[in-house]
């Protein structure tokens, strides 16, 4: 095993390595945690989802892993065979819970080759008044990875190390979520000025006006009355869109279920911030106005964990974007810290965390599909901006949903990897497609008739072939 002092190198031959930071714990001694930041070529993280940490424990690639702690220990695995080629350098970082790294004895940080167990670097680290430390590096250098050893400490702790790498933090509760602009009237065409008809040429009598075509059938929802009147109008419109979307497709005047499902996970962050999510949610209100004879909508959010949020009621629709759309409680670095500001029935958002574990979210709106049977089918809305690695569980959930009456409409938001979803589409093996998945890169510039028409395309079909199969009466 090599020794290393603050700033030296050396080439790492291990194709994957453990990295161990660790103390000497003691009474008054602070906790603490390591972490790692995955950085492209300006030295920065490419998306939120470059942290793994204790929030975040595995990155999407599966090439970084947070293993856990125990006493005196804690411990990341880097797979530098598998990093993404944009990754150039990986950040190996620690932040102390209940003081300073200056009260941390005995402070160093083990590099071993993750295959055999063998040591291969050991860095003796001293420390001050800092909260927050990159105790080390990963970095590739003409096609061979190097570790150095750094020591920095940051005295503005994690989030202050991981604003300066780029990472998006908001620890403090976020203002009501922005709701979309109204959408603008068509302009007033003035009346032209009068002008005499030409006394000479009389209207022919036989041909006829033209017939408009019916406009479709919109359903009037309890509470839509009590809507603003720029989001009334907005609702009305994109009623009449989904009803022409549907018409498209044969399903003129069907009814479902609509759940809406929401990505919460941190690399969703700067969604929320600047009201995509709270657009998004609006524009499916308009679905469930259509489609469900109650016009409500069953809603969770997941990450981690899923959480059952309250459900949508058109006329609640203000008060919901703004209770329940929100990032306050969204904090990477806040897990010790009470909740702020939470009122009744909002999500404290620490507890749904940040990583993506859509299979636990798709198995509990099954639980609550068969605990809660419904004449009409349940269609699923479900928004993700990716980062999906739990390919084979999610695989088993949706292959096992092909028998209940619930369609699976997925929303790819980006270009990030959505795994299995994008994929599931073509399976073989099973009675009836039931999922559907489209993505795309930037939501809030699809119109309401592209948007409509593309998540409701697929829904339709599986209506008829459910019925077939007897999964539908």
């Amino acid at each position: 095993m090599t020794t290393l002092s603050k700033g030296a190198n050396l080439q790492v031959e291990a194709a994957s390595v453990r990295v161990v930071l660790g103390w000497r714990p003691g009474p008054g001694v602070p906790d603490l945690d390591a972490s790692a930041l995955l950085l492209a070529g300006g030295g920065r993280v490419r998306s939120d989802g470059d942290f793994v940490f204790y929030n975040q424990p595995v990155h999407a690639s599966g090439a970084v892993r947070h293993l856990g702690k125990r006493p005196g220990a804690d411990a990341l695995e880097v797979n530098l065979a598998a990093l993404e080629p944009g990754v150039e350098r990986v950040a190996l970082c620690a932040s102390a819970d209940g003081g300073t790294f200056g009260r941390v004895p005995g402070l160093h940080l083990l590099l071993l080759d993750a295959g055999s167990g063998v040591e291969l670097v050991r860095f003796e680290m001293t420390a001050g008044p800092e909260t927050a430390f990159v105790s080390g590096e990963l970095y590739r250098r003409a096609g061979v990875w190097k570790f150095r050893a750094v020591g920095q400490g940051y005295a503005s702790g994690l989030a202050g190390l991981a604003t300066d790498f780029g990472i998006t933090v908001d620890d403090a509760p976020a203002p009501a979520a922005t709701v979309p602009a109204p959408v603008p009237a068509p302009a007033t065409v003035p009346a032209p000025a009068t002008v005499p008809a030409p006394a000479a040429v009389p209207t022919p009598a036989a041909v006829p006006a033209p017939v408009p075509a019916p406009a479709p059938a919109v359903r009037m929802v309890k509470g839509e009355e009590r809507l603003p009147e720029d989001m009334r109008g907005r609702l009305s419109l994109r009623k009449q869109q989904v009803a022409v979307s549907l018409g498209k497709n044969g399903a003129a005047g069907v009814t479902a279920r609509v759940v809406l499902v929401l990505d919460a996970s941190g690399s969703m962050s700067a969604l929320y911030s600047r009201g995509t999510v709270a657009s998004v949610v609006e524009r499916m209100a308009a679905v469930a106005a259509q489609l469900d004879d109650d016009g409500e909508m069953q809603a969770w959010t997941f990450a981690t964990n899923p959480a059952r949020l309250p459900d949508l009621a058109v006329g609640d629709l203000p008060e919901w974007l703004r209770l329940h759309v929100r990032v306050g409680q969204m904090s990477l670095f806040g897990r010790r810290k009470a909740p702020r500001g939470l009122l009744p029935g909002q999500v404290d958002m620490r507890q749904v965390g940040f990583q993506n574990e859509e299979q636990k979210v798709i198995a509990e709106v099954r639980a609550y599909v068969r605990d809660h049977p419904a004449a009409a089918p349940t269609l699923v809305l479900f928004f993700s901006d990716g980062g999906v690695y739990r390919n084979a569980e999610i695989e088993r959930e949706l292959r096992e949903a092909v028998e209940e009456p619930v369609f699976w409409q997925f929303v790819g938001l980006g270009r990030a990897g959505f795994g299995v979803l994008e994929r599931f589409d073509t399976m073989p093996g099973r009675r009836v497609d039931n999922v559907g998945f489209f993505a795309v890169d930037d939501i809030d510039r699809l119109s309401d008739a592209e948007l409509y028409d593309r998540l409701l395309s697929e829904f339709p079909s599986w209506l008829g072939e459910a019925r077939r199969a007897g999964i539908l009466r």
